[in-house]
């Protein structure tokens, strides 16, 4: 029993350590490309289609070529009325997340994402599947006064790459509402590669029209230089990113997922500042960004508790891990991408940079105790 746990925990620690490694990775490497002071690649909506192309033919060779994942059954009206506005509002956060990189460090950034529970919060309440609560309120308040003292400290503070990061938060936001109002409704499921198929493509076409508005014209006048294996390394750690999340999902528990996304957070605005040394942190940017995480932290917590008072009572934690061994002996941990994925209620889904997954729900120790909410 002891060897089962160490094997379990040995596990669930590598899944986290690899998607904190890539998660922060992708970050890291986007402001490097896009920034002017080192690759130079200031076009980020061409990077973003770079991302989505990629994406969507990996998935396209998956599905189509090798037939590793059979394609779900898209009719034209699940498609138009759910795949293509869902697409388009992933497009656009990643457009304007992208940009925001042109403009404010990394380390700002982050700290302007704690604003994401308010953003999916508010969205959510606009849309009807959720409803106003004075804690929930409360902590929105909190996170919201935070982020507006870590704003005030903010030594290189731009208006236009603050606005257009808090625009693409709240495209996220909406995008997760949507995904939840549009699909469960429709009662449709899609594990990780065909997510990418449809999504991908879709969210491609939408960046066209501004890629051609917007960027077309500076890419035929300067001197923009391209080198394959930077793009190509940048759309595979992206990719690999979507990959890493599900195998996070499928091992962690709601409260274990929140908690390395908060160290990854921390981690993240050290690291920028080691790498990208104009990135200068300031006392008030520390202090109201640790308010806006108490916050953050307080809103999990009462997702979390919300979750456990919809379920069921919970197995012990022996019997838990019993039956995740007894799964184990059967499947010997392989993933079976033909395996569909639940549909997250709003507030608790993994959000990060290049990730248009579907998340399937949560378990506490692995891939049983299914909760209502993913993390």
């Amino acid at each position: 029993m002891a060897k089962m746990i160490n094997k379990t925990l040995v596990l669930t620690y590598i899944y986290l350590l690899i998607y904190i490694i890539l998660s922060s990775g992708v970050i890291l490497y986007n402001k490097w490309v896009l920034s002017p002071k080192y690759f130079n690649f200031p076009l980020p909506i061409t990077l973003t289609m770079i991302h989505m192309g990629f994406a969507g033919f990996v998935a396209f060779l998956l599905i189509r070529v090798f037939k590793v994942v059979a394609p779900v059954k898209m009719t034209f009206e699940i498609y138009a009325t759910c795949v293509v506005p869902i697409s388009a509002f992933f497009a656009s956060s990643l457009w304007f997340g992208n940009t925001a990189y042109l403009h404010i460090s990394v380390a700002f950034i982050q700290m302007l994402k704690a604003l994401m529970p308010v953003a999916t919060f508010i969205m959510a309440v606009v849309c009807g599947t959720d409803k106003p609560r004075c804690d929930v309120f409360s902590n929105m308040l909190l996170v919201s006064v935070g982020v507006v003292i870590s704003s005030y400290g903010e030594i290189h503070f731009n208006i236009v790459g603050t606005v257009y990061q808090v625009t693409g938060i709240f495209a996220e936001a909406l995008r997760l509402v949507l995904t939840q109002v549009l699909l469960q409704k429709k009662g449709l499921a899609l594990n990780p590669i065909t997510s990418l198929y449809y999504i991908a493509p879709c969210s491609f076409v939408f960046l066209a029209l501004p890629w051609y508005v917007l960027e077309k014209p500076t890419m035929e006048v300067s001197q923009i230089q391209f080198n394959f294996w930077i793009f190509f390394s940048n759309a595979l750690c992206a990719l690999a990113l979507n990959f890493s999340i599900f195998l996070v999902i499928g091992r962690t528990g709601a409260v274990t997922i929140r908690v390395a996304g908060v160290l990854k957070d921390w981690i993240l605005i050290a690291l920028s500042t080691v790498i990208f040394p104009e990135s200068t942190i300031t006392g008030l940017n520390i202090t109201g960004y640790a308010i806006a995480l108490c916050g953050v932290v307080m809103y999990n917590y009462i997702k979390v508790r919300d979750v456990k008072a919809s379920q069921p009572t919970a197995d012990s934690l022996p019997d838990r891990i019993n039956k995740e061994y007894k799964m184990e002996k059967k499947s010997s941990d392989k993933f079976n991408p033909n395996d569909s994925v639940d549909i997250p209620r709003v507030g608790g889904e993994v959000n990060d940079e290049e990730a248009p997954l579907i998340t399937s729900r949560l378990s506490h120790i692995g891939r049983t105790q299914l909760g209502n909410h993913a993390a």
